[in-house]
């Protein structure tokens, strides 16, 4: 999944961190590609960390945490830990989130690409392992 990430950054010319938690929202693996930034490994794996712990993209946690909204202060919770934009996906299986994909160091649009190629390599996984 991080492989697909990071081959995805590569094609759009971005330098990025990628990261995969479990359903736990521990790190069973991360790449950072060579002159990506220094940001780049904390939040790729707390963006993948935020899509386990609240099931949902990180991308639209961004209008729910806005002043007033429902969410308003999340990105202040979680030992500073939760990320409120772009980047991060949960993984689902059987209705449960089984694990995430966080992606930083390009453009919000970049990250979210990036995660989405890392994304496919997993329900590819379940597609066949299912038709087994």
């Amino acid at each position: 999944m991080s492989q697909a990430a990071v081959d995805r950054a590569a094609v759009m010319g971005a330098l990025v961190s990628a990261a995969v938690v479990d359903q736990g929202g521990h790190l069973v693996h991360f790449q950072r590609m060579d002159k990506a930034e220094i940001a780049g490994p904390t939040l790729a794996v707390d963006k993948a960390f935020t899509a386990v712990a609240h099931r949902i993209e990180t991308a639209e946690l961004a209008a729910l945490t806005q002043p007033g909204a429902n969410l308003w202060g999340l990105h202040a919770n979680g030992g500073g830990r939760y990320v409120v934009f772009g980047g991060g996906i949960p993984c689902w299986h059987d209705g449960l989130v089984v694990a995430a994909v966080g992606v930083s160091g390009g453009t919000a649009e970049e990250d979210v690409e990036c995660a989405r190629a890392g994304l496919a390599i997993f329900e590819a996984f379940l597609a066949d392992r299912l038709a087994e």
